[in-house]
């Protein structure tokens, strides 16, 4: 069953628009969120994080919208597919009604919500062999609408099929200026002996929930120091440990680039505090 402005419908049966927003224009953004047992993890960043990306996008959020509701309609819909003791992986869409833009009532928006399954109730780390590549053929522009989740992913997607067509597990993708900006579906983490560095928003990577929190988790330890700067390529070959971090995987170690192999000791250290940290929330 999947959520459509708070009607429930049969997902082999649920329609949109064909003048919706986020299809015409990709005027629209998504949240991917973790639960855990009708537990939304970390719903307060989530939360804010789609709420500031409304406003970027001078979305006109409705009254209702608060944490108190969207969190209703997610347990709901977790109930109504049966997944209230299992973990889930919630997706929210929200895109602005369908119209031209010089109508003030465009402003407002269409949400949609949907579930899946997910195997593992917390983050885990497989020991599978994980071999990564730069994307190089197209960029990601630097700026604040870059580390939005807008439905403009192009080069993201690209850089998957790259990946794919290659035989990559995954690819980096690269801004105007040549700086290394996240992988086609996360964030990027460097390990070089007691230095954890990650690119700044202002290079254009996605603001993502676990990278936060992840950059907490490291502030807080007196073993690590951590680095928020511009990550050139040349810096990849030099590194210790490479692992990228999402809402849904939480952290996964690489295990090459190109001649250069990995260690993962460090990512093993920080899944266990974020786990930690996952089951307070």
């Amino acid at each position: 069953m999947i959520n459509i402005n708070g009607e429930l419908f049969n997902s082999e049966k649920a329609q949109i628009s064909f003048h919706n927003r986020g299809f015409q224009y990709g005027d629209a953004l998504f949240e991917t969120i973790r639960v855990i047992n009708s537990k939304i993890i970390f719903w307060e960043s989530h939360y804010f994080r789609l709420m500031s990306s409304m406003r970027l996008l001078r979305m006109q959020i409705p009254m209702h919208f608060s944490p108190e509701f969207l969190e209703g309609e997610i347990i709901d819909l977790i109930k109504t597919n049966n997944l209230e003791k299992q973990p889930a992986k919630i997706k929210i869409n929200i895109s602005r009604k369908a119209g031209g833009l010089y109508y003030p009532e465009n402003r407002n928006i269409d949400y949609f919500i949907s579930c899946q399954p997910l195997d593992n109730p917390f983050f885990t780390i497989e020991e599978d062999f994980y071999e990564i590549e730069l994307f190089k053929d197209h960029f990601i522009n630097s700026g604040l609408l870059s580390t939005l989740k807008t439905n403009n992913k192009l080069v993201n997607i690209l850089g998957s099929i790259y990946a794919k067509e290659n035989g990559y597990n995954n690819c980096l993708l690269l801004n105007e200026k040549k700086s290394i900006v996240e992988f086609t579906n996360a964030n990027v983490f460097l390990v070089n002996g007691t230095t954890i560095k990650t690119s700044p928003t202002s290079d254009g990577c996605l603001k993502g929930v676990i990278r936060e929190k992840l950059i907490g988790i490291i502030e807080k330890t007196d073993k690590f120091n951590f680095k928020e700067e511009n990550i050139s390529p040349f810096e990849l070959q030099k590194a210790d440990e490479m692992f990228l971090t999402n809402a849904v995987i939480g952290i996964k170690p690489v295990s090459k680039y190109r001649k250069k192999e990995y260690e993962n000791t460090v990512a093993k250290e920080l899944l266990g505090k974020l786990n930690a940290q996952a089951r307070l929330a």
